[in-house]
């Protein structure tokens, strides 16, 4: 006969559980609901946790064993059918993420602009480039510069209008017997360089120079120059024409047509431009000549024994032969219009 003390309570909080839970459990719309049905539900205080710390108190093996296992199917399916809608709704949340979060591939992305040399910098280092695979070192000076370097040195006469506040940019520099001025063209490197080193020498210098011109389309008040000078033994006006029209086809193309026309330079006896034939027309390329004797004399060579030729072109005017830029100004221009077409 079964003792009636043993029997399920009709108000068993397991029954009511068990067939109010699921119903909680399906109609949970977020994980954190879910979270607080479990804690309801199996959680350490919830009736199922009570109910286990319960059996100790039923005296009845069989009805202990019984019960123990009542609670742990219902606590077996609740866990289940929780872990189902935790999947279920993480899911969802998951996709709504994925949906707020999601990127169209197929939409143009930010393009970084790519950044390029400025056209006169790049000038100038392919003409360095040249130059050094003739056998050149390139060399570096000072902009601003000693009246004696700048002219003396150079066999520029105390008369010569160059000197003049004019045509040069003169520097406050305290008490300076000498005067200092910004560098007008980049020869005065060509009496530093002799004086440091031996014969023979030669050497390629790129630079800024700077002079008191007003803007327009031929004259920059600030330009580039690359300055070239030889200084050998036995060294003629034959190897400045080879060296020069080697150069110039590298530079121009192959088929460039170059020619010398007589010239004055104080540094340079004899001296001459060089043109080239560009856009079907004679254009001015540089200046040459022979180095003069005198600024041997001045950096301690013996003209007797050495010889040699020194050149000097604007990267500015070297640009404009060879992109057609009929206006000097253009260079100058910070326009990214201007500048994006050189790249």
């Amino acid at each position: 006969m079964t003792d009636p003390t043993n029997l399920p309570d009709p108000m068993d909080p397991l029954d009511d559980l068990r067939t109010s839970a699921p119903a909680r459990i399906e109609a949970a719309e977020t994980v954190a609901e879910l979270d607080a049905i479990e804690v309801e539900t199996v959680g350490r205080q919830s009736p199922i946790a009570l109910a286990r710390r319960g059996l100790g108190a039923i005296e009845d093996p069989d009805a202990r064993r019984n019960e123990g296992l009542r609670i742990n199917e219902l606590a077996s399916a609740l866990s289940d059918a929780i872990d189902r809608r935790r999947a279920e709704l993480a899911s969802a949340e998951l996709a709504v993420a994925l949906a707020e979060d999601r990127v169209d591939v197929t939409a143009p992305g930010r393009r970084i602009e790519r950044g390029s040399v400025h056209l006169i910098q790049e000038t100038m280092d392919e003409i360095v480039d040249i130059f050094v695979g003739l056998g050149y070192t390139m060399a570096t000076g000072p902009e601003a510069e000693s009246e004696f370097y700048n002219f003396t040195a150079l066999n520029i006469p105390s008369t010569h209008p160059t000197r003049l506040e004019s045509d040069t940019l003169y520097l406050d520099y305290g008490e300076e017997q000498e005067e200092v001025l910004l560098r007008t063209h980049t020869s005065p490197m060509q009496a530093r360089y002799m004086e440091e080193h031996e014969p023979p020498v030669y050497v390629v210098v790129p630079g800024r120079a700077f002079r008191a011109d007003v803007m327009d389309a031929t004259h920059l008040p600030v330009f580039h120059q690359i300055e070239g000078l030889a200084v050998d033994e036995n060294i003629t006006f034959g190897d400045l024409k080879g060296t020069l029209a080697a150069f110039a086809k590298e530079f121009l193309g192959s088929e460039t047509k170059v020619k010398f026309i007589p010239h004055y330079f104080p540094f340079t006896e004899p001296s001459a431009e060089m043109h080239a034939y560009a856009h079907g027309q004679w254009l001015e390329l540089m200046g040459c000549g022979m180095v003069n004797p005198a600024v041997f004399e001045h950096v301690g060579y013996d003209p007797d024994r050495l010889s040699g030729f020194a050149f000097g072109m604007g990267a500015e005017r070297l640009a404009m032969v060879r992109h057609g830029i009929t206006d000097m100004r253009t260079l100058a221009d910070a326009d990214i219009r201007v500048l994006e077409q050189y790249r």
